[in-house]
């Protein structure tokens, strides 16, 4: 009974969660997806259906150019299903040749260049990472950036800064050649480069240094209980008033900045996807779909905005990872293609069907594994 009080009495906590999530989810897939759909049909290529979610149709409407606009059960995803497809990875087959039987083969998916296919396919990935800029630039334009001085006001004990001769006072103005201008950006170069010496480039009393910290690893948590390894220096920021403030940009400065915090995220994200490769980065900050809907459904409960920069971030993942060279994701199919590009002619219907198949295995297997290890980290909470 205790149960089923709690589970009503935080009805409401859960409904905005779940409307969260989902409506992220739905924002991110449609935008990629129409990505590759503004593409396709700039090149005059007839698209079959525009879906939102996977399995059987919840709704939808046929537009006047004979595009099936589809909501269905599954919202873990989405498709454009071009006319001669044969499925919704867009796998060329006799099956797809069939169904496009009569149309002009300008009006087909295979029956363009290689060049116009490679950019309807990159489409929904660059439409992603768009998605993320226009979120950054519309809150550093309109809600605008807390900012505060990249000042030390104290230092710890037996922390990186004190073993590298930080003081209380000091300016720190550079890292490792990139210029710091804010305690946020100061952190975040600080957190992703745990356990390697840093270049610190500071003021005291008017003079310039340089001095050589190197973050120690720690295992942080956030205000949910989400677990993350980071670096630490051991500093804390200003409380001066004179050391923050909160400044909003003009359009076009919000929109630079939308596209270096983008970079940032990507940067950031490839570097540390190349450390668990090699083994100098662990693996266990890796998450699957449970993880990234739980993210989205605490940042529901704290803010709309809040929400909305967790779905930049999802946005710029789902970009980079379609664009892995494997097939079935839109990085298979532009590896395809410069193969193609290169030997002058296509790679036969076989070869490319065991690979999308090699493709499909590994996706599932890689989703399994996540998705255990999310659903075992929730349930040790």
């Amino acid at each position: 009974m205790q149960f089923f009080a709690e589970f009503f009495a935080n009805a409401q906590d859960y409904a905005i969660m779940v409307l969260g999530v989902l409506f992220i989810f739905t924002l991110v897939v449609f935008i990629h997806e129409l990505g590759h759909f503004l593409v396709a049909r700039w090149a005059g290529v007839r698209v079959k259906a525009f879906s939102i979610g996977f399995g059987p149709e919840i709704g939808g409407f046929t537009d006047k150019s004979g595009t099936r606009w589809r909501f269905a059960w599954l919202p873990l995803g989405g498709y454009v299903k071009f006319i001669d497809d044969d499925n919704a990875a867009s796998v060329p087959s006799a099956g797809g040749a069939q169904a496009a039987r009569g149309i002009p083969a300008h009006e087909t998916f295979q029956g363009q260049s290689v060049g116009k296919r490679a950019a309807i396919v990159a489409a929904g990935p660059i439409a992603n990472f768009l998605l993320a800029i226009v979120i950054f630039a519309g809150m550093y334009s309109l809600i605008g950036e807390p900012r505060t001085s990249p000042r030390v006001d104290k230092v710890l004990p037996g922390s990186a800064a004190a073993e590298a001769g930080i003081k209380p006072g000091d300016l720190i103005i550079a890292i490792d050649g990139r210029k710091i201008e804010t305690f946020a950006e100061l952190q975040q170069r600080v957190m992703t480069n745990a356990e390697r010496p840093l270049k610190v480039v500071l003021i005291r009393d008017g003079k310039q240094l340089t001095l050589v910290a190197t973050p120690k690893r720690k295992v942080t948590t956030d205000r949910f209980g989400n677990e993350y390894e980071i670096g630490l220096l051991g500093i804390q920021r200003s409380t001066r008033p004179e050391d923050r403030e909160f400044k909003r940009y003009d359009p076009l400065t919000a929109l630079q900045k939308g596209v270096e915090r983008t970079w940032f995220v990507i940067s950031h994200t490839l570097n540390y996807i190349a450390g668990v490769i090699i083994g100098s980065e662990r693996a266990d900050q890796l998450g699957g779909p449970v993880k990234i809907a739980q993210i989205a459904g605490q940042a529901a409960s704290v803010s709309f905005a809040f929400l909305l920069q967790i779905g930049a971030l999802i946005s710029i993942s789902l970009g980079l990872i379609n664009l892995f060279p494997i097939p079935v994701l839109d990085g298979g199919h532009l590896l395809f293609y410069a193969i193609e590009a290169i030997r002058g002619q296509p790679l036969s219907e076989r070869t490319q069907e065991i690979g999308f198949r090699i493709g499909l295995a590994l996706i599932l297997m890689l989703m399994v594994v996540v998705t255990w290890k999310d659903v075992v980290e929730l349930a040790s909470k």
